[in-house]
């Protein structure tokens, strides 16, 4: 396996990076929202919160 980030050989301490610098590019797109995890939520909170509250209020 290479480094995600340039494809070079990982450094046991970096694993999966090669190095600090390609580890704090990939946290970097993380905290950016380069990167997402797929979701079926609701991205409005507003439609969200109605969505739990409709939910909630149907007899079981």
């Amino acid at each position: 396996m290479s480094c995600p980030i340039c494809e070079k050989a990982p450094d046991p301490i970096y694993r999966p990076f090669c190095s600090k610098r390609c580890a704090d590019l990939d946290l970097g797109k993380w905290l950016k929202g380069d990167y997402a995890v797929p979701s079926e939520e609701p991205e409005d909170v507003e439609e969200a919160f109605e969505q739990v509250i409709h939910q909630s209020s149907k007899p079981h």
